[in-house]
């Protein structure tokens, strides 16, 4: 299994990147194949350990930046480690591909060179989330603002099938994230999605509101990607407030501080439950070929742990999963439009 690795895209490429890239192929046994400006690559190679990483250089001389608009970039900037570090898996010679770079660039790219899975209109970010019962999967956290019913009906089904295989959860319960839990809340949209939902066979437990991603209601959990964007940056922000607040609380009295320091592990352990890195980002759901986004601030830690899950889509075959799951239960996009 290879896995090749954007080595120029995120805030503190390649020297993250590479770091991360090395551990996760000592640590987890993989192949990777670092996709970049040769000559910079091998420069932070140089200055670290690589001893028992199987690890593959290979030059791409253009970069999407950050600020790039995606489409654009992609179509001028044939040779950019995007780019050519898709075409590797398109071209069978990796499993899946990783990158903290330009998310649109690379949500296009997968869309464009590895195609969409039979059944598939619109491929879509499956977030995990650290919850008290376990971890859920949020499906669309960004990549479709202006969805269809069809849309959401074909997230919760590649939300199941990844939940089932990588989470290892039998048979996820689905809902339709709303306003209410009644039928009869929520808009037009979400409306339509719960009946479409309660024609298939999946486990559907109707509408689910934004307290319930923490309250063990469902173990995934739809809707475009416009509300899982700006439910996924709300925690991120709650859980870094939360340690602000805690911090200063600590710093209140002795006594606080004393109690802090009896509880250091429970409370490291806490941060670390918490921690978007222990996951290293989201994997792009409805192609063909496994495909992995990091936060574009991803430090070593986190592109490690985002390559070990980028292996772990593609030893689950989830792609492939997918697929059967939604040939098994008749075409999802019903009433929807191909789209090109």
């Amino acid at each position: 299994m290879k896995i090749a690795v954007d080595a120029m895209g995120g805030d503190h490429a390649p020297r993250e990147i590479v770091r991360g890239a090395v551990e996760s192929a000592r640590s987890n046994g993989l192949s990777l194949i670092l996709v970049g400006r040769e000559e910079r690559i091998r420069a932070e190679l140089r200055d670290i350990d690589v001893s028992g990483a199987d690890i593959q250089v290979l030059h791409a001389s253009e970069v999407v930046e950050m600020c790039e608009v995606p489409a654009i970039a992609l179509r001028k900037k044939r040779d950019s480690s995007i780019r050519v570090g898709l075409r590797l898996v398109a071209d069978g010679k990796a499993s899946s591909f990783v990158s903290a770079g330009n998310s649109g660039a690379v949500m296009a790219g997968g869309f464009l060179i590895l195609k969409k899975i039979h059944g598939v209109d619109r491929p879509a970010i499956a977030a995990t989330i650290p919850t008290p019962h376990g971890p859920v999967v949020l499906v669309d956290a960004g990549a479709n603002v202006d969805c269809k019913a069809a849309h959401l009906l074909q997230f919760g089904y590649m939300g199941e099938a990844y939940s089932r295989t990588i989470l290892g959860i039998p048979r996820p319960r689905v809902g339709v994230v709303s306003i209410g839990e009644e039928d009869s809340k929520g808009t037009d949209l979400t409306r339509e999605t719960c009946e479409m939902f309660r024609r298939t066979g999946l486990n559907f437990v109707g509408n689910v509101e934004g307290r319930d991603f923490f309250a063990g209601k469902a173990d995934v959990f739809v809707c475009d990607g416009f509300v899982g964007n700006v439910a996924i940056k709300t925690m991120e922000g709650m859980a870094t407030a939360l340690g602000q607040f805690l911090k200063e609380e600590i710093g209140k009295s002795l006594m606080a501080k004393v109690g802090a320091l009896l509880a250091e592990r429970a409370l490291r352990g806490v941060k670390d439950r918490l921690d978007y890195e222990e996951y290293g980002g989201a994997p792009l759901l409805g192609v063909r070929g496994g495909v992995f986004i990091c936060h574009g601030s991803s430090s070593e830690r986190a592109i490690k742990n985002g390559i070990r899950a980028a292996g772990s889509l593609a030893r689950c075959g989830v792609d492939a999963e997918i697929a059967r799951s939604i040939a098994a239960r008749g075409h999802a996009a019903v009433n929807a439009p191909a789209e090109p």
